[in-house]
């Protein structure tokens, strides 16, 4: 049957109708809201690319974890950014490093609140890279590489030290190869087989990083990431990537950035039954300001249509740093 029979516009008639037939809706459970955390006190500075986001110390943490708590919002991702920097990222796996020093904090004063540890080397390492470097000579030059192997130890004593500090889930943002089994070995033999992988699975070399970045003072000292991270062109690629972390542990599976890539989104939302994670990134979050800021769209509607249609691909969480405007909106 087609028109006058049907009459696809009948369903829209209304608010109420509209309402009814909606398949797709955000709730505040959807969002997890990133952190900042530095060393020092009173310190609540504004990150000049990314309005609204700060770097907090942990005198400070208490503030924001109990404004997050207040809204509704049920999970945080914990970035640190530290004192100190060494060729190792040593400070990334210290008992006392910055990010552990947090989540012991946030634990503390909300421990229904769940913590998510990024699991990375990249903000701790002084080359800003996400693994151990090896350098050797090229032609006379000496040349830096990611030794992947070598990294995978130091991720996995990362991972453990996070957990030691009372990390309800790791999430691995590395994407070196075979990090999901080194983490995973790596907390069951430190007795923690209950603690879950959110893996950075599927993580591509953008451009769109660029704030974060910025928060956390690791751009690369020398070449890039894309050795690691993935190629923005490929997306048979993607399932490859999921496909090895599934098969290493993982738990959750995740898609970095989200915008450009809800393709990805649905692609591993209909071959795996695992949740998805889509990361609302930095990039993706400054545009939107900088156009609101302007006055050049409305932000709450572009923002909730932007993480309607993230979650409409597939995604079961979002990380996005609109996760308290949201649930302020939504309240």
């Amino acid at each position: 049957m087609a028109y006058p029979t049907v009459r696809l516009r009948r369903l829209r008639k209304t608010a109420g109708i509209r309402s009814l037939v909606r398949e797709t809706v955000l709730t505040v459970d959807d969002f997890i809201m990133p952190i900042f955390v530095t060393h020092g006190e009173g310190i609540k500075n504004p990150i000049g690319s990314m309005p609204g986001v700060y770097h907090f110390s942990l005198d400070k943490l208490d503030e924001e974890a109990d404004a997050i708590v207040e809204l509704g919002l049920k999970s945080v991702i914990v970035f640190g950014v530290p004192s100190e920097k060494d060729e190792v990222g040593s400070s990334g796996y210290d008992s006392n490093g910055i990010v552990q020093q947090a989540i012991r904090r946030l634990k503390a004063r909300h421990p229904e609140l769940v913590v998510i540890a990024d699991t990375c080397l990249c903000q701790f390492t002084d080359h800003g890279h996400c693994g151990m470097v090896h350098v050797h000579e090229v032609n006379g030059q000496s040349v830096g590489e990611v030794d992947n192997d070598a990294s995978l130890a130091l991720l996995a004593k990362t991972a453990v030290a996070q957990a030691e500090a009372g990390a309800d889930i790791i999430a691995p943002s590395n994407m070196m190869d075979g990090f999901v089994t080194a983490i995973r070995q790596g907390l069951d033999e430190a007795g923690y087989t209950d603690v879950p992988i959110m893996s950075y699975s599927v993580k591509y070399a953008s451009a769109f990083y660029g704030p974060f970045r910025d928060a956390v003072h690791s751009t690369p000292q020398f070449g890039d990431r894309k050795t690691y991270q993935m190629d923005p062109a490929n997306a048979r690629e993607a399932l490859r990537e999921a496909e090895a972390d599934v098969a290493e542990g993982a738990d959750m599976l995740m898609v970095k950035p989200a915008l450009a890539y809800m393709d990805i989104i649905r692609t591993l939302k209909e071959q795996y039954d695992l949740p998805v994670v889509a990361y609302n990134v930095s990039g993706e979050y400054s545009m939107v300001k900088a156009a609101a800021m302007q006055g050049w769209i409305d932000e709450r509607a572009v923002v909730s249509e932007m993480l309607l249609g993230m979650k409409r691909a597939g995604a079961d969480l979002i990380i996005t740093y609109f996760a308290k405007d949201m649930a302020s909106w939504l309240k």
